[in-house]
């Protein structure tokens, strides 16, 4: 009996009922046999072994897929595990996921053993011997009772932990040689293809992200399936970590993170705070020129504020606790943390009423909220529990809907093409997991189908994320290419049905009878921290004129030319410009050098020439002497410069 199987481009092909994804690429080209990770199955991935019984739409991915390379981070993860086990018998296991970058697995180690980055070369020279026995990884599915007596003889309680989550579904076992492991799976074919594994760090992790559960050993690690990726690999990462955010955060004077504050939260130096104002300056100009109202709301809000929305039911985990106070009357009321903008300016929004006149309605803000973050999975300005959102809610009509979509989306494009990053767009929208979402299916469907129209429409390049949806709607993502070719995922515009209708917003019609409006949610900057933390790694530290917390360093070479040099910082000063004047009794190299370290972007040297001539030597960072100008053709060059 044959089935038909539709691809990706459309084009259909008849199989024999029960082709695995491996004979499907076979019959396609032997190079696609040769790189084939997975199958997609009606969006389902499988192992390209899987028997497929019934017509499909199916798409085979590689390494060159992100899926792919998901499926090849998390088989990367079980072959580190068989290696653990080999080296340390007695481990237990908690979970191994694919990440963004590579994988991770959460284990327990015998008592005694800590594991160092010393002994990360040991287990990776263990992968890369178990990879060369070119094992197939083999799925089984077991009753789950059979699947708890395995892991009881085992001994391992954090899969036994795990089974209790899962009684009623379908359990699966994958085995790549002696390692048997609980899995969903999906599997590269075998270890043969996990050549070049490299682990990269040892830290702690509670069990479940629960800081009243043990610290586990988590051991981060990634692998490629060409030596030549993994030599780029290491040579980005190498190049990374001069960029590390947190590394220049503290030589340049950003920000500073103190217990004494408390983790996450970040704290901005003078420096620091000069590049954050001068990113809302330019948003704030951008935003007036296309309508939006600036407001400010608390850092709090009734936490039926939050039931509301949704947010404290859908996001609980990872927010603060609730606070209860008790008032004068013996009247007990709960405040939360703010974990969005949104509902706050719902409100603004409801405060009046609305005609049809009166939309769109844009408001923006840069609003500070709060999620708590486990203290493992804090990371400088990246990963933070207090940031601030560059956020906006457009109320408009259905009728509005498309054009404000596409002004958003010109909005986020200017913001990144300012900033000289390659932008790729996926639309994020819902997957069959109901329980994911809110609202009305119906709404849903016509909020993705808009979203698509426009960007057909603009001809807007993307591809499409299914179950990367806001619990209230689609979206659009921005994702972003740095110096250095990382990929971050920042601006987002979302279109939301949903809160409509859970805060009742309501405008007056031409036809005089009541209307819900439709939201739309957009933060191109996303969060101010993150957003800092890329570019600061994105310039490496070398900021752009107009964005720089200084722009131009001012150095006499001798105490007699103080006066000049003063009279000139002043004249660059009082023309807008963020000077500063080092009239120390250094010797002008060391002026020079330290200038260079802070990576201002001028220096103007002052010497006996340059008083007599009313003149400076200017010169350029990382780039060198740029001559003698006069400080009118000085002050032409900076007006040029600072020009966003």
């Amino acid at each position: 009996m044959n089935i038909t199987l539709t691809f990706p481009d459309g084009s259909t092909r008849q199989y024999n009922q029960g082709v695995t994804g491996l004979h499907i690429a076979e019959s396609i080209s032997h190079n696609l046999a040769r790189n084939a990770l997975g199958i997609f199955v009606d969006g389902v991935p499988y192992d390209l072994s899987t028997p497929i019984r019934a017509d499909a739409h199916v798409r085979i991915v590689t390494f060159d897929d992100d899926e792919g390379k998901q499926i090849f981070w998390h088989s990367s993860a079980h072959l580190m595990a068989e290696a653990l086990e080999a080296l340390y018998p007695g481990v237990k296991f908690g979970i191994g996921p694919a990440i963004e970058q590579g994988f991770y697995y959460d284990v327990d180690l015998p008592n005694g053993v800590k594991l160092s980055l010393e002994d990360l070369p040991n287990i990776e020279a263990k992968m890369k011997e178990l990879a060369q026995r070119d094992v197939p990884f083999q799925r089984v599915e077991i009753a789950w009772r059979d699947a708890v007596a395995y892991f009881q003889q085992k001994g391992d309680e954090y899969k036994l932990e795990l089974l209790e989550g899962l009684q009623g579904q379908t359990i699966t076992f994958y085995t790549q040689g002696g390692f048997t492991d609980l899995c969903r799976g999906t599997h590269v074919p075998s270890t043969g293809f996990l050549k070049f594994p490299k682990l990269l760090s040892v830290a702690g992790a509670y069990w479940r992200g629960d800081e009243k559960r043990k610290m586990l050993t988590r051991i981060y690690g990634i692998a490629f399936p060409k030596k030549q990726m993994l030599e780029e690999f290491l040579k980005q990462r190498e190049e990374a970590e001069k960029r590390d955010h947190r590394k220049l955060g503290k030589e340049l004077e950003l920000f500073m993170i103190t217990p004494a504050i408390g983790g996450g939260l970040p704290v901005w130096l003078p420096n620091g705070t000069v590049i954050r104002r001068k990113l809302e300056a330019f948003l704030r100009e951008e935003q007036l020129k296309r309508g939006y109202q600036e407001v400010i709301t608390p850092h709090i809000g009734n936490l039926y504020l939050y039931k509301t929305s949704g947010h404290y039911p859908y996001y609980a985990d990872s927010q603060f606790p609730p606070i209860t106070l008790t008032d004068e009357t013996g009247r007990e009321e709960q405040y939360l943390l703010k974990p969005m903008n949104c509902p706050h300016h719902h409100q603004i929004y409801a405060s009046k009423p609305r005609s049809y006149r009166d939309l769109p309605v844009r408001l923006a803000e840069f609003g500070t909220v709060y999620r708590y973050e486990q203290s493992g999975e804090l990371n400088g300005l990246s990963r933070v529990r207090g940031f601030t959102q560059d956020d906006a809610h457009i109320y408009c009509t259905e009728d509005q809907l498309k054009d404000e979509i596409t002004s958003t989306i010109e909005l986020t494009q200017h913001v990144f093409k300012t900033f000289g990053m390659q932008v790729t767009t996926r639309l994020s929208f819902r997957d069959d997991n109901t329980a994911k979402y809110g609202g009305d299916i119906a709404l849903w469907e016509r909020a993705q189908r808009e979203i698509q129209e426009v960007a057909d429409e603009i001809g807007l390049e993307y591809f499409i994320g299914k179950g990367e949806a806001a619990f209230y709607g689609p979206k659009i993502d921005f994702i972003v290419r740095d110096a250095i070719g990382r990929k971050w995922q920042l601006g987002t515009v979302q279109v939301d049905y949903v809160m409509p209708e859970r805060f009742q917003l309501e405008y007056t019609g031409a036809d005089n009878a009541k209307h819900r409006p439709v939201i739309i949610h957009r933060a191109p900057f996303g969060s101010m921290e993150r957003f800092l933390s890329i570019i600061i790694e994105h310039y490496a530290g070398n900021f752009p004129f107009w964005l720089a917390p200084v722009q131009v360093s001012v150095l006499p070479i001798t105490d007699a030319q103080i006066s000049y040099a003063t009279m000139i910082a002043q004249r660059l000063g009082n023309a807008g410009y963020r000077v500063k004047l080092d009239d120390r009794a250094e010797k002008v190299n060391r002026k020079i050098a330290e200038s260079e370290q802070k990576k201002i972007p001028f220096a103007l040297i002052v010497g006996k020439k340059e008083v007599e001539q009313a003149t400076v030597s200017v010169r350029e960072h990382g780039v060198g002497d740029k001559g003698m100008l006069r400080v009118e053709e000085v002050l032409e060059l900076f007006a040029r410069l600072n020009n966003v």
